[in-house]
């Protein structure tokens, strides 16, 4: 093939031919495209396309509730070559973020555990801050959480035989299985089947009046609030109690202490100066209680008292002690452990309680061995301290020689009463003979595992690094961080500490809005439950806040076993399956909180046996305080509704959009 000729133009001009102008062209339009300006502007363009296309994704999304601030992941200004061409308009505008509101919670923002934060007032809806409840019900039906729900019907009133019920300790047809029984199996939980249980509101009994408060209440109640007469007929000669007109009186004695608890109390103190009532002495257990006079009047030495007593033949003195005001459940030493953790009292008291501890190698006694605090006291007030016929003097010596055998140290026996003390470690334990009775328990028994375990004659050994022993003496242990903090089971390893103080502060800055808000310290609350207590930030927040009142404070089966920590701070409360109904009298608390309680035990109970359980438990007059997710709100406002209750809706501080709620409900007299 030739080659082609130049063309040769006017005025002698070459002109190149058409081929190599093709070629020459083509050069040129690949240098530019190899150019880094024209790189940087092709990439520039791509991400703004991609930008453009992500945004009006996430708009139509579900999740475009959530923001997200590309300006902060790239710098403010950088260096532009050439302008972008302009982005295509987004498909849909994304919705307005929420309102700004201040930061919550207790990790920082580096990821750290912090207890500074802050919690926020509680949304109220009245401009004087006090909830006002309507007396109408509402019709409209919560349904955004868009779960289909039951509706429910007005809950009818039960017989007037419930007056008094107690579900699982007034089971006729298992109570008939152990009538023959001499280990008191009787008096225990037998919880009636789901076919049988509560479907219906207890009744009041006729003529009930709202509770007299406290402190006037600890030496009288009105008399048909608990109108019966079998203590009055039975312990009347024992100061124990009397009727006056329409009330009942409680002088303040006891079947070993006549003369008044005050002085039974002085002289205990006088026998043994260590034991300093509210100083190194701060939780007590009375076994036995009768109306609990000894806890009533510990109260005023900064003494809490759990007075515990069976359902019966004296069957009401627990309902008597709390409409008192005095902390009390039912419990019983029988077969199983008692529901308090191990090293739970400071001091245990038993004044003609009725228990024979020497019995089954002192199984009962070695329950008393394992609630007892190491170095804490053990006081038995009863006829073989004092009297010499036979059969109580060889009662005083099994016990004098059962002690002994657990190690436990007889400080001062002095007229009708006895005081041993625990040691404070496992030297003697250790030192004993290695056939020696009773045995010590496996090492591996978890001794703060007690729902439903049976007793153990067994010595329950002590932690060897001391916990439990150790505790900072009162106030100062409400706040202190416990060292058992470190050995209970929890989801924090590490930052256990941060997390025991970050919940005191949390529960302090709330109960401050609630006295705010609803006008808490107007309510003259008395007996408060906790529903899910926790490590016992409410309770002490309660305590710091000056309300004038004591807290139950309910360990739920279904999470960690917090409750040795509370038990550390001073405080008490009581393991619970909230599946199952609560060892107490109905009437007997003016405020139960549950926080998170619902939508945790929504997966194994019905939410309904629980708000009857409540309701059971509930004074009238009394009210209720849920702080939960707003996807059981729809259905607890129902509940609430159904049993009488009048509700409110309240928001939390953290605003109209946070996931949480606050139902607040009473129960109108």
């Amino acid at each position: 093939m030739k080659p082609t000729a130049p063309v040769v133009g006017v005025g002698g001009a070459t002109t190149p031919p058409p081929m190599a102008m093709a070629m020459e062209s083509s050069t040129t339009i690949t240098d530019i495209l190899k150019t880094p300006k024209f790189v940087k502007f092709t990439a520039i363009a791509i991400l703004s396309f991609s930008l453009v296309f992500l945004v009006s994704h996430l708009s139509s999304s579900p999740f475009s509730s959530f923001s997200f601030n590309y300006s902060s992941l790239t710098p403010q200004t950088s260096p532009q070559l050439s302008p972008p061409p302009p982005p295509p308009p987004p498909l849909s505008p994304p919705p307005s973020p929420p309102p700004a509101v201040r930061r919550t919670g207790i990790i920082d923002e580096t990821g750290a555990m912090s207890d500074e934060f802050f919690v926020g007032d509680s949304g109220f809806n009245s401009t004087s801050g006090v909830t006002e409840f309507g007396d109408e019900e509402e019709e409209k039906k919560d349904t955004s959480d868009g779960e289909a729900r039951v509706k429910f019907e007005k809950f009818k009133v039960c017989e007037k035989g419930k007056v008094d019920y107690i579900p699982c300790l007034d089971n006729e047809e298992a109570i008939k299985l152990f009538n023959k029984s001499e280990k008191g199996e009787k008096y225990e939980r037998h919880c009636p089947g789901k076919d049988k249980a509560l479907d219906c509101v207890v009744p009041r009994p006729e003529g009930y009046q709202r509770p007299i408060p406290w402190p006037q209440s600890r030496d009288e109640v009105w008399f048909s609030n608990v109108p019966h007469t079998r203590l009055v007929e039975d312990k009347g000669g024992q100061n124990w109690i009397s009727i006056k007109k329409d009330k009942f009186i409680f002088p303040g004695g006891g079947t070993q202490f006549i003369h008044g608890a005050d002085q039974y109390l002085n002289q205990i103190s006088q026998m043994v100066p260590e034991i300093s009532f509210g100083h190194h002495i701060r939780v007590a257990l009375d076994i036995g209680c009768g109306v609990a006079s000894f806890g009533a009047f510990l109260l005023q030495r900064n003494v809490t008292t759990l007075s515990i007593a069976p359902k019966d033949v004296h069957e009401n003195q627990i309902q008597f002690a709390l409409e008192r005001g005095v902390p009390a459940m039912v419990a019983v030493f029988a077969t199983h452990r008692l529901l308090y953790p191990s090293q739970a009292f400071d001091l245990i008291h038993c004044s003609r309680c009725r228990i024979n501890w020497t019995r089954d190698d002192g199984i009962l006694l070695l329950e008393a061995n394992r609630m007892l605090r190491a170095g804490g006291y053990f006081v038995w007030a009863a006829q073989p301290v004092y009297k010499h016929e036979e059969i109580l003097q060889e009662q005083w010596k099994e016990m004098e020689d059962l002690t002994t055998r657990i190690c436990w140290e007889l400080v001062k026996k002095e007229g009708y009463i006895a005081i041993w003390r625990k040691p404070l470690n496992n030297s003697c334990y250790l030192y004993r003979d290695s056939e020696a009775s009773p045995a010590l328990c496996d090492p591996d028994d978890n001794t703060d595992n007690v729902w439903y375990v049976d007793l153990k004659a067994c010595i329950t050994q002590l932690p060897e690094n001391g916990y439990g022993s150790n505790v900072s003496t009162w106030p100062a242990r409400l706040h202190y961080p416990p060292y058992r903090l470190q050995s209970i089971e929890m989801d924090a390893q590490i930052s256990r500490k941060e997390i025991f103080r970050a919940e005191s502060k949390y529960w302090n800055e709330i109960i401050f809005s609630y006295i705010r808000a609803f006008r808490w310290k107007e309510m003259k609350l008395r007996n408060v439950m906790d529903m899910r207590a926790g490590l016992g930030g409410f309770a002490a927040a309660l305590h710091d806040l000056h309300i004038d009142c004591w807290v139950m404070n309910v360990v739920p089966v279904s999470g960690f076993n917090t409750l040795p920590v509370i038990y550390d701070r001073g405080l008490i409360g009581v393991i619970h399956d909230w599946c199952e109904p609560f060892d107490t009298y109905p009437r007997t608390y003016d405020l139960l909180h549950a926080a998170g309680l619902f939508s945790v035990e929504k997966k194994r109970c019905n939410m309904s046996t629980i708000m009857l359980e409540m309701d059971r438990m509930l004074r009238p007059g009394g009210r209720v305080y849920i702080r939960d997710s707003v996807t059981v709100m729809g259905e607890l406002q129902e509940i609430a509704t159904a049993l009488g209750w009048v509700p409110a809706l309240h928001e939390t501080g953290e605003g109209p959009h946070a996931s949480w709620k606050i139902l607040i409900s009473e129960k109108r007299m």
